[in-house]
């Protein structure tokens, strides 16, 4: 199918259109909500910055949409966003939150689109793994979770990360994903990425039990 990606420049979005790809289907646009708002509803509120270096990254048509955040309204701007595109369906990457997978299968079906979620109830231990050995370079950038302290900004998802994170989730309880909220990522380079993006300058923002990575300067690399 000829399908849109909700995206935010995280794992979980970026490996549902890759997982979409590998399934056969075309993505015809990746969609990118900027709510305004930190605490939003449905949306993670990603770097604009980084999202324009992932535009140039991605042999994709991308298309930035600004959102309030607010609970209802953001539904509202985010159907605007789907409507008038040649598509047949929607790829997110929904993994355990019913409230944002049925949200956007509302939406699809006022639009007559085809909803689809390849992450939806997978194994998270299984997930990860499947995105270090399909060479997703993943980044954590921002923390709110007990064990998650200030050295985890800017560390790798690697194999030794997946080991920590377990250890984590039995000590703490804490979703390995970060599907509660725990972190959040940034894809510094996939399989269906032109370039890769590379950090040049960072900074660590601590804020008492939290805290998030600043990437003040990045740059492209070819691959």
């Amino acid at each position: 199918m000829k399908l849109a990606a909700l995206c935010s420049g995280g794992k979980d979005s970026l490996y549902s259109l890759w997982s979409a790809l590998k399934e056969g289907h075309e993505i015809k646009q990746i969609i990118v909500m900027m709510p305004k708002r930190r605490d939003s509803w449905m949306f993670h509120q990603p770097d604009s910055r980084f999202i324009e270096f992932l535009d140039e990254a991605i042999d994709l048509p991308l298309k930035k949409a600004e959102t309030e955040g607010i609970k209802r309204e953001e539904l509202v701007n985010l159907k605007s966003s789907l409507e008038n595109l040649s598509i047949e369906g929607v790829v997110h990457g929904a993994i355990r939150s019913a409230y944002q997978k049925e949200r956007i299968e509302g939406i699809c079906e006022s639009l007559d689109l085809t909803p689809i979620s390849p992450l939806w109830k997978k194994d998270p231990f299984n997930l990860l793994q499947n995105m270090i050995e399909d060479d997703f370079i993943i980044i954590i950038t921002s923390v709110s979770a007990g064990g998650l302290g200030r050295g985890w900004l800017g560390r790798k998802v690697d194999k030794e990360c997946l080991e920590d994170l377990r250890k984590l989730h039995e000590k703490y309880g804490i979703h390995p994903t970060g599907e509660g909220g725990e972190y959040e990522t940034a894809v510094l380079d996939a399989p269906f990425m032109s370039r890769r993006i590379k950090p040049v300058s960072t900074k660590k923002v601590w804020q008492g039990d939290r805290g998030y990575l600043e990437i003040e300067k990045m740059k492209l690399v070819d691959k």
